[in-house]
């Protein structure tokens, strides 16, 4: 699949949708707390999402090849605790004081797209979830900084996994950060692992998310059985920060911030 490369009135207006995602976690963020459940913050979003004038694009996803997966019901993945990724919102999950919540919001606004990640605690947390919370939002921030014309995909790849493995964590393989466009899901394929000076190497325009899933025990997932929902194999805990970003000449720039 080839790369589209983006001109800087079309960034301008994914930077719209990217900062209507970022004001969307500010107003979720006071609700993030004990008997909250995760249906209702996903109706919050969507609610939020649709009077700035965006549309939620994970509502009724399909996958590319998704061959019998069901529509994705939900504003917002909501993935608590040992869930990595992908996690239905429900009015049976009820949050509690100790949890921790990845919630990754999308949406379309003028018809490009914003998609972001952030992991909240629930109230205090243990030790290990919280450093496993810092390790990750960090890695992402490391892997933001090797985002520079001229360097390479496994650059990315490379800041994440060394720096998530020595805190004593692992990073999960099988799924990665992609390019955004005018669809949710572009070229190019954005590992979370890698080797310095490997694969495409990046110029100016090129618009993508990196978004690191990290868990406490091994990096091993196994698929829910509703079809979406992606777990650690061995119940640790999980946690992803993401954002969008452009590769500009003067380095990279985050869309989804406010």
């Amino acid at each position: 699949m080839a790369i589209e490369l983006k001109s800087p009135e079309q960034v301008a207006i994914m930077r719209e949708a990217g900062r209507i995602v970022a004001e969307v976690y500010e107003v979720l963020r006071p609700h993030v707390v004990p008997g909250v459940t995760t249906l209702d913050l996903d109706r919050m979003a969507e609610e939020y999402i649709r009077k700035r004038g965006a549309i939620p694009i994970y509502k009724g996803y399909v996958p590319a090849g998704g061959h019998g997966i069901p529509p994705f019901p939900g504003t917002i993945c909501a993935s608590l605790n040992e869930v990595i990724c992908h996690g239905i919102p429900s009015n049976k999950l009820r949050l509690k004081e100790g949890d921790i919540i990845g919630v990754d919001i999308g949406v379309q606004y003028r018809g490009w797209c914003g998609d972001s990640c952030v992991t909240y605690a629930v109230g205090k947390v243990d030790p290990v979830s919280q450093s496993l919370m810092d390790v990750t939002r960090r890695s992402l921030e490391l892997a933001i900084e090797q985002a520079q014309s001229g360097n390479h995909l496994g650059d990315i790849g490379y800041a994440i996994q060394s720096y998530v493995e020595a805190q004593g964590f692992s990073v999960v393989r099988e799924y990665t950060g992609h390019g955004l466009g005018r669809n949710l899901h572009e070229a190019p394929t954005v590992l979370h692992h890698g080797q310095q000076g490997k694969g495409l190497k990046l110029r100016p325009g090129m618009v993508f998310t990196i978004e690191p899933m990290v868990n406490a025990g091994r990096p091993d997932t196994r698929l829910m059985s509703d079809h979406w929902g992606v777990r650690t194999a061995d119940g640790s805990r999980s946690a992803q920060f993401e954002h969008s970003l452009v590769v500009t000449e003067t380095g990279p720039h985050i869309l989804t911030l406010l």
